[in-house]
């Protein structure tokens, strides 16, 4: 397998790492602020951190050593929707995602999936435009924005600032419902950018479907 083709199957397996990791504490019922989910926490962060990069990466590589290849192409856009999906499935459980949200964007990319199949089929390689690459910076960001409100629940932050003194219950109920809807916000302008980099492909590459439906 070439190097960038590496790099890029690194977030096709981090990714269901990255959920069990994420739901182990829950499943062993152990508690915010408890040594498990500390210690998930502190392997979620650096794993998604060194997944993404991987995007980079594959992308440097397959430059630098003249390996861009049609498969390549089909094979990076898939392993980004199938890192992404599953961060987004781990915070629609845990509210950090409207589950329209989730839905709309699976819809999309597995719409999106089915023009670079059919396109691949007429022999067109559908390369990320740069409306697909913008939508999917703002997944990444969405993605650590999620991650970091879970974090100021999951690490026990929120538990020690009440037992401080800093916080009372009813502000921390209300700390919880503003981060919700910073999540909520961020994964609104998620569906917005996915699917207008989806309407640019379907403008620029819908005659393939045309062309394959007849």
């Amino acid at each position: 397998m070439k190097t960038s083709n590496k790099f890029t199957l690194v977030r096709v397996i981090a990714a269901p790492i990255f959920f069990i990791i994420y739901f182990l504490p829950k499943w062993v019922s152990s508690s915010e602020g408890s040594l498990l989910s500390l210690i998930s926490f502190c392997i979620l962060v650096p794993m998604l951190i060194f997944s993404e990069l991987t995007d980079y990466w594959d992308g440097h590589f397959a430059r630098k050593n003249n390996e861009v290849s049609d498969f390549g192409k089909m094979f990076d856009p898939f392993a980004d929707v199938f890192l992404h999906l599953s961060v987004f499935t781990c915070m629609t459980f845990s509210g950090y995602m409207p589950v329209i949200c989730f839905v709309l964007i699976f819809y999309r990319e597995f719409a999106q999936n089915f023009l670079r199949m059919v396109a691949a089929k007429q022999g067109t390689a559908i390369a990320a435009r740069k409306g697909g690459k913008f939508k999917t910076v703002f997944y990444v960001v969405s993605c650590f924005v999620a991650l970091a409100a879970d974090g100021f629940f999951r690490t026990g932050i929120a538990g020690y600032l009440v037992s401080l003194g800093f916080l009372s219950a009813e502000s921390l109920e209300s700390v919880r419902n503003i981060l919700h809807y910073v999540t909520y916000s961020f994964s609104s302008f998620c569906v917005l950018f996915a699917y207008t980099s989806f309407f640019d492909y379907i403008k620029n590459f819908g005659g393939v479907l045309k062309e394959a439906s007849k």
